[in-house]
């Protein structure tokens, strides 16, 4: 037993934070995300589970301990909406909410076409699927740098 991990964190997504580096990308999939497909050309072929969780739980799990990154272009990105790529739907509001009280001040936060996802996706360390029912409930977090205290 560790002291100090949340305990829905599962083994899986301890080991998938662990290895991560600067730059390396994880993608949180929605319930109706084709997750298996996108895991199998990722570093970690088996999609990594959190059944029960919104999009926004998983990600405030997961930046428990995963830094968002502040050098790039973006720290994190939503897919769009299609044909309409400035709607932000209240998933996105709610996961950039969480994203806002652990990212670093420079960090971005911004979004990608529908099917630039899914093909970004594809190159990404990961694939987290959640139980999230809202549309377009798909986010990219990019991997900060931790610094010491």
């Amino acid at each position: 037993m560790l002291k100090n991990i949340d305990p829905r964190m599962t083994p899986e997504l301890m080991d998938c934070l662990i290895r991560l580096g600067h730059g390396d990308e994880i993608v949180i999939a929605d319930r109706n995300y084709p997750a298996a497909s996108t895991a199998a050309h990722c570093v970690m072929p088996d999609v990594i589970r959190l059944p029960g969780f919104s999009s926004p739980e998983a990600v405030a799990l997961i930046t428990q301990h995963m830094p968002i990154d502040g050098f790039t272009d973006y720290g994190a990105l939503r897919m769009q909406v299609d044909g309409e790529p400035d709607r932000v739907e209240p998933v996105h509001r709610d996961v950039f909410d969480v994203l806002e009280t652990v990212k670093p001040a420079e960090a971005k936060l911004g979004s990608i076409e529908r099917q630039a996802f899914y093909a970004h996706a594809r190159n990404a360390f990961a694939v987290v699927a959640c139980s999230e029912d809202r549309p377009f409930g798909c986010f990219i977090l990019r991997m900060g740098v931790v610094f010491p205290d």
